[in-house]
């Protein structure tokens, strides 16, 4: 048996991916573990599990292959000095210490991370090898086309690629500074957001804004061409000489200097949210455009950071040239270590691939579970008060019932989810036909901003029924944007609303999981990749006559998804949710002698020494 050990590290999501005769076993964040968001650190913890997973130590692996060529990227950090000096000198002397003590000498880091217990290959496909190996090796197509797109990787952008058995070419690059990634980021940043966590944000404030600076964008900021390629105007940006993403000549094209971090957001900002989201749906179609062009081919596979953009996705399902997408659903650079890994066993060792027209990511439920004997153990050892129930059916009963009675519960069972999407594993989940449920989790579990969309989960069988998609379309990681079906929309009244006042009315038989602009973000729930959250789908159209929840990721803003059954209990506990699911057994808010009620996101954070 050959073991392939992917890693993703020191940059911004550090993760590990174990693959076995191609096959992947394992694959988890480092973030999950140490409970420190977007942990960049050598993912320690991460690769511990993966090697358990796979019952192996360190010295049995075969090869270890590390996401990107770090010397190529310091190469680009030394070109791009150079092109602004002097203005980026402070920057670079920030920046070098950290290259000449870790980044520059990669194996002996990864010696040490590895506890010098590996003594065989390194292995450093390119950034957008990585990323086009995650998008096409785990699809379910024998020959698909490839697009890439996120900040920067070493010099690349963006790529277009194709994929046939178990081969992949990059046919064609874009280069920093042109990107659509940092575009996007530097609008982030403009709006007030964190760069690298906030572009969710700013995607999902795009419907409450209308796009009146697309075609300020597009004359000042973006030379865009015919094809997708475009070159940015330098003169607005800052991120090649500066730690920051916008230079003070962005001001004059968006009526005034960047929103202050956490200050109040107003109507500009969800102007410009929804003018540049527009600007990279087109950049995206135009580009998916000539990749079909340059390649033929029926399908597309997707990965980068870019990728996660939901809205954009379902737009490229919907008018462009393609018939079927596959998104990776570990996008950004945690993905990366599962690329690489894939790239060793097909690319190099020259592996065949063998998916039988389903993709290989299994449900990309590729992390640490839990029995109940180890929960029980746990609830037993802090006093917690719950229910066992010895059978799914019973429990899918009662979670159902919950739901239904508009209850909040916390859902944790089988293996943790690899990616940024909870995909019913670490999930919240509330009862979608509730016209209060969006604004009461966003505010009183996840303590975030009110404005922000909640997804659903629905049968698959179901979904055209709810959704303007084709019957039994595929969309289990939550990465396609759709319409709700005219048939289950509610006609406005007052439709001049603006901003958050859209928030105010309900627009669907399914309100809480309905965006202003009548969109959703869908997760399609099947019996083969989701059978807990299936049955209990299942249970709950009984019930209600509706297969349509609410699913979120358990985790309070700012804190990773939840692990373990102690990470989830404490966040149960430190939030207002209603009830707890940890595999077979139900823990009740109300039964509870520790449960406490907070009534923001800081005295969550203080309680539990979380920030």
């Amino acid at each position: 048996m050959t073991h392939i050990l992917g890693i993703s590290a020191y940059y911004h999501d550090s993760a590990a991916c174990l693959v076995r005769d191609g096959q992947i076993l394992a694959a988890a964040q480092e973030e999950r573990f140490t409970r420190k968001k977007h942990d960049a650190s050598f993912p320690e913890h991460a690769v511990a599990y993966c090697l358990r997973e796979a019952g192996i130590e360190r010295g049995d692996l075969d090869f270890v292959a590390f996401y990107e060529k770090p010397l190529l990227k310091f190469d680009r950090l030394l070109e791009t000095y150079v092109a602004y000096s002097p203005r980026g000198f402070k920057v670079f002397l920030m920046g070098l210490p950290l290259w000449l003590k870790q980044k520059l000498h990669m194996p002996r880091e990864l010696d040490r991370g590895l506890r010098g217990e590996y003594h065989r290959r390194y292995v450093y496909p390119s950034h957008h090898e990585s990323h086009a190996a995650s998008a096409f090796f785990p699809s379910p197509f024998d020959e698909a086309a490839i697009l890439t797109l996120d900040g920067v990787g070493e010099w690349s952008t963006g790529s277009i690629g194709i994929g046939r058995g178990n081969r992949i070419e990059l046919l064609c690059e874009m280069h920093f500074p042109h990107s659509l990634g940092l575009l996007y980021s530097a609008m982030t940043y403009f709006t007030g957001f964190r760069v690298n966590s906030g572009e969710y944000k700013l995607m999902g404030l795009a419907p409450y804004g209308e796009p009146i600076y697309r075609d300020a964008i597009l004359k000042h900021l973006v030379d865009l061409k015919p094809d997708g390629s475009f070159r940015l105007n330098m003169k607005y940006f800052a991120y090649g000489y500066a730690d920051v993403m916008t230079s003070a000549a962005m001001a004059s094209l968006f009526d005034g200097p960047a929103r202050a971090v956490e200050s109040e957001l107003t109507q500009r900002e969800m102007d410009i949210a929804a003018s540049i989201q527009a600007v990279t749906e087109e950049i995206v179609l135009r580009i998916a455009r000539h990749a079909h062009e340059l390649t033929g081919l029926r399908h597309l596979t997707l990965a980068g950071g870019v990728a996660l953009n939901c809205v954009a996705n379902g737009r490229l399902l919907r008018e462009g040239p393609f018939e079927h997408l596959w998104i990776q659903p570990a996008a950004g650079d945690a993905g990366g270590a599962l690329g690489a890994a894939m790239f060793v066993w097909h690319q190099l060792l020259d592996r065949p691939r063998a998916n039988g027209g389903h993709d290989v990511q299994h449900g990309s439920l590729l992390g640490p579970s839990y029995s109940n004997e180890e929960i029980r153990a746990f609830l037993d050892s802090v006093g917690a008060v719950y229910e066992y129930y010895e059978t799914e059916d019973a429990l899918a009963d009662a979670v159902a019932a919950l739901i239904a009675s508009e209850q909040v519960v916390g859902h944790v069972a089988g293996r943790m989810e690899f990616g940024p999407r909870a995909l019913g594993n670490r999930s919240i989940l509330g009862d979608a036909r509730s016209t209060s449920m969006q604004s009461v989790m966003n505010l009183k579990i996840k303590f975030r901003e009110s404005f922000r969309p909640f997804a659903p989960a629905v049968l698959r069988e179901d979904v055209d029924e709810y959704f303007d998609v084709r019957p039994q379309e595929d969309s289990p990681y939550m990465l396609l944007v759709a319409g709700v079906r005219k048939d289950k929309l509610i006609e406005v009244a007052g439709s001049a609303a603006k901003g958050i006042e859209k928030l105010k009315q309900p627009r669907s038989v399914i309100p809480a999981v309905t965006h202003v602009d009548g969109s959703a973000r869908l997760q399609t729930v099947d019996r083969e990749r989701h059978p807990r959250l299936h049955r209990i789908l299942e249970r709950f159209k009984l019930l209600t006559g509706s297969s349509a929840v609410i699913n979120t990721s358990f985790n309070v803003r700012g804190e990773p998804i939840v692990n373990t059954p102690a990470d989830a209990y404490r966040c149960f506990l430190g939030t207002n949710m209603d009830a707890l699911v940890l595999e077979n057994c139900i823990l009740r808010r109300a039964h509870q002698p520790a449960a406490q009620q907070h009534v923001n996101r800081e005295a969550y954070l203080a309680q539990f020494a979380l920030d």
